[in-house]
């Protein structure tokens, strides 16, 4: 019996040492950093996975001082800047935690005792005979896919967003499958689990935008998208150098996102906080620090339609509560405005002529300016159409109360046609914002005319007087800048004259051949003679001479010629400097060259 006992000791033994040898084996391969997870190797609580590039980590971590343990993702620049966390709602107690991944290619977070707390439950299985890994790729994005490249991902955290938007992650709906990806707000900074906020894209209307919930109640917008940007973000314009916006609309999905337009852009993030608002953060490698170069709400005015219907808001208007009426509108309560409670909006003046089914109408509209459009949730949208085209549908419906162009991107007006049905809320003034045209009753675009300051019966008039007289001013004072001599002065004692070119060219015989009596580097002299006989010695500078150093080789000469006065040296008389010909004019002499006299003629 000792000897049976023994051999299965023995073979006992030899059953167990590859799992007392495992843990040894897995901690020692997990000291290496690896951006990849496999059957073979798990991960417990104090290692890590780092991408290919090393910009984002995976590993547990305590927000705050909370002592309660996630698995999560951050930027290895930023620990505390976390951008996904698997079991935001069910966290760890202790340090015992343990990510591993199955056959089927499913994450399992584990606790001590073995209980799963958190499952990436993929449905997909990977390749047939391609073992299933999770990787971390340089985008942050953790995924599943099988071995090698080209291989199908089966999972993807960037499908499970938390309260963070990466380039190239999306928020928006699959209308094939109605899966929504949108952010969610932490509890508070400490506490991860899901919030009150959500941040998503509103794919029911036309015209797409980004809306900020609390739980079913609106609370910011960032305007609809108008083919560059959202238009209550105008702002983005000033960072479109970074990044790239895309705004997908398909039968497929309707989706937003962003991408950095090169490797060299700083990490970039989009977080909704725990208190609501919504941030663009980018980091800033100098300070080692995030720099916010965008938040919403911004001010009292991004709050959600809080000048009520057909209210205006104005952040710097104060005086009158930060709220007015749209023109052709007034308080529908103008008590309650007077007590600040501007919720209820605003109502017409006059009612619209909707052409007593004539097709015809005298109503017109109204331009308010630079704008966050409104809430376009039931406006309807053609991308197809010009603006007048669309201002001619708006007029044709009755139920038309405005329209805008839904694409800026092309044209000083822009293109394409929003047109809204219904009351106009949450309209406000932005910088660099869009225009909106209202519909308005023709009764009160006349009042409107004749309240306006006669601008052009009074102001015109005066405008073209003054205009008339600065000009004749502004030639006068040319022609006696620019005045040319008829003729070469005889008397070279005072500074030397411009003179016209076809004087020059009448006393050359247009640069005749005939008259060329010697050539240098820099050009060639002619004779010349006056309608009064004098005969005078032309150097037209060559063609190729009038470069920037010719032309202030020429300006000096004249300069210095014109003020020097000796004997034994020629007086400039006069000179020319007309499109592209430089002349210079001095007395003839008429026994030529004084080099004949010194050196004689070869």
């Amino acid at each position: 019996m000792s000897s049976i006992a023994c051999c299965k000791n023995i073979l006992l033994l030899h059953l167990l040492l590859p799992w007392l040898l495992l843990p040894h084996l897995r901690s020692t391969a997990a000291d290496i950093p690896t951006d990849t997870l496999d059957k073979a190797r798990n991960m417990t609580d104090g290692k890590r996975l780092v991408s290919d590039g090393g910009s984002f980590t995976l590993g547990f971590f305590s927000p705050g001082v909370s002592t309660m343990r996630y698995l999560g993702v951050w930027f290895s620049v930023s620990e505390d800047a976390v951008c996904w966390v698997a079991n935001r709602d069910r966290p760890l107690t202790d340090t015992t935690g343990v990510l591993a991944i199955t056959d089927t290619g499913s994450l399992l977070l584990l606790d001590g005792s073995g209980r799963v707390v958190w499952s990436s439950n993929t449905t997909t299985a990977a390749a047939p005979g391609s073992s299933p890994v999770a990787r971390l790729l340089e985008t942050g994005n953790l995924v599943v896919a099988g071995r090698g490249s080209g291989a199908v991902v089966v999972w993807q955290s960037f499908d499970h967003p938390s309260n963070t938007l990466l380039p190239t992650m999306k928020i928006g709906k699959n209308l094939w499958t109605g899966h929504e990806w949108y952010l969610s707000s932490w509890s508070s900074a400490g506490d991860p689990s899901t919030g009150n906020y959500r941040y998503a894209t509103d794919t029911k209307s036309g015209a797409p935008l980004d809306v900020l919930w609390y739980g079913t109640e609106k609370r910011y917008r960032t305007g609809p998208w108008n083919g560059r940007w959202f238009s209550g973000i105008p702002e983005m314009g000033t960072y479109s150098d970074m990044f790239t916006y895309r705004m997908t609309i398909s039968p497929g999905e309707v989706t937003y996102s962003y991408v950095a337009k090169d490797a060299g852009v700083p990490f970039s993030r989009i977080v909704l906080t725990d208190v609501g608002v919504v941030q663009r953060l980018v980091w800033d490698p100098s300070t080692r620090s995030w720099k916010t170069f965008f938040q919403g709400p911004r001010d009292l005015c991004d709050s959600y339609g809080r000048c009520g219907a057909f209210g205006v808001c104005d952040a710097g208007a104060a005086s009158t509560s930060f709220c007015s009426c749209a023109r052709g509108f007034s308080p529908a309560s103008p008590s309650a405005w007077q007590m600040r409670d501007n919720s209820g909006g605003c109502r017409r003046n006059a009612s619209l002529d909707c052409g007593s089914g004539s097709g015809t109408t005298t109503d017109g509209f109204v331009v308010v300016r630079g704008v966050k459009l409104p809430d376009a949730h039931n406006a309807t949208v053609d991308v197809r159409i010009t603006l007048e085209q669309c201002r001619a549908r708006c007029l044709a419906n009755c139920s038309c109360v405005a329209y805008a162009p839904a694409d800026v991107g092309g044209g000083a007006t822009g293109s394409g046609c929003i047109i809204w049905m219904e009351d106009l809320v949450d309209l406000r003034y932005v910088d660099g914002g869009q225009d909106l045209y209202v519909r308005s009753a023709k009764s009160e675009l006349d009042e409107d005319r004749s309240r306006k300051f006669p601008f052009a019966k009074i102001v015109t008039p005066v405008l073209s007087f003054m205009f008339i007289i600065i000009l004749v001013l502004a030639i006068w004072v040319w022609r006696r800048k620019h005045k040319s001599s008829e003729g070469i002065p005889q008397n070279p004692a005072t500074t030397a004259r411009p003179v016209r070119l076809r004087i020059v060219k009448a006393a050359t015989a247009n640069f005749s051949q005939d008259n060329m009596v010697g050539q240098g580097g820099f050009g060639v002299v002619y004779k010349g003679i006056l309608p009064d006989e004098r005969m005078i010695a032309v150097k037209r500078l060559n063609q190729s001479a009038l470069t920037k150093k010719g032309e202030q080789d020429f300006i000096r000469e004249v300069e210095v010629m014109a003020e020097l006065r000796h004997g034994n040296l020629l007086p400039l008389l006069a000179y020319c400097s007309a499109h592209r010909e430089r002349v210079l004019i001095y007395e003839y002499m008429r026994k030529g060259s004084l080099d004949r006299y010194i050196f004689g003629i070869s």
